[in-house]
């Protein structure tokens, strides 16, 4: 029994000296990152590792020219639209995709794919294919350690996809369909009991359509809360653009004592350069 006994004893403290050192965690050496980014009515959201230079040289070595690359590290790259988009100007249905990249010195080429487990040139299946869109890199003057991907020039209805690495960044451009969705939103609440008519003239506005129109809204809004400095600002907007300088005149100067009385400095500011600008 002493030699079992011994036997037992050793593969028991051999098990706990595995189970201990598979219990410490060590940090990543390309650390995943989500971006979620509200755009249009919906939102995007890219999953993705990101990888650092260490010295090394990035474009056409650690990534080279011509093979398809899982666009950052270890696990696959993925991008979900919450809604309908265009993505380099072709149409792709809201959902979730792979996403790849086939680097080039002079030209890329960005690629959706149904596929959304692709972390190797082997593992790509083009017929998963949803979108193949070529796009030209940009050189930056200074280099970016960590490869990223982000969104600017972020818009009411277009953003662009930017990704960069080394001294390379490619660009995608996003749009999305919002004037026809919030218009057929407004002419669906504006039906209804309660009227949404602060929105209603402030989308007229912004978006340059009937400013009579607009006009007669957000003074029903005024009548509703005319304490609110923020509704007398729109409607000085909205007779600023028509061309009515005395009446915006007038409405700003009364959103300044609205906005004196509930001490916010900032609409103060925004009226009193309303003014200056007549």
């Amino acid at each position: 029994m002493k030699p079992l006994f011994r036997y037992l004893a050793a593969g028991s403290l051999l098990l706990s000296a595995h189970l201990s050192f598979a219990q410490v965690k060590m940090p990543a050496p390309s650390p995943g990152q989500t971006i979620h980014q509200d755009f249009a009515l919906s939102f995007v959201e890219v999953n993705y590792s990101r990888p650092a230079m260490k010295g090394r040289t990035i474009m056409g070595d650690l990534v080279p020219y011509g093979k398809v690359w899982r666009t950052g590290a270890n696990n696959a790259t993925t991008i979900t639209f919450g809604d309908d988009v265009t993505f380099g100007g072709t149409a792709v249905k809201a959902g979730k995709y792979g996403l790849l990249t086939i680097p080039g010195k002079s030209e890329w080429t960005v690629i959706l794919t149904k596929s959304l487990d692709v972390t190797s040139p082997a593992a790509y299946k083009p017929e998963n294919d949803v979108v193949r869109v070529k796009v030209t890199p940009a050189e930056l003057p200074f280099a970016v350690e960590n490869f990223m991907i982000s969104f600017d020039d972020i818009s009411a209805n277009e953003a662009n996809m930017l990704l960069i690495w080394e001294k390379t960044m490619i660009t995608v451009p996003l749009k999305a369909d919002v004037d026809s969705k919030v218009m057929a939103q407004l002419d669906a609440a504006m039906k209804g009991d309660k009227k949404p008519y602060f929105q209603a003239a402030s989308y007229y506005y912004e978006t340059n359509r009937d400013l009579k129109q607009a006009l007669a809204w957000v003074e029903e809004a005024v009548k509703e809360n005319p304490t609110a400095f923020w509704v007398a600002t729109l409607k000085a907007r909205i007779q600023a653009k028509a061309g009515d300088k005395k009446g915006a005149k007038a409405t700003a100067e009364k959103a300044i004592e609205l906005a004196k009385t509930a001490k916010n400095d900032d609409y103060v500011t925004i009226n009193q350069k309303i003014i200056a600008s007549l």
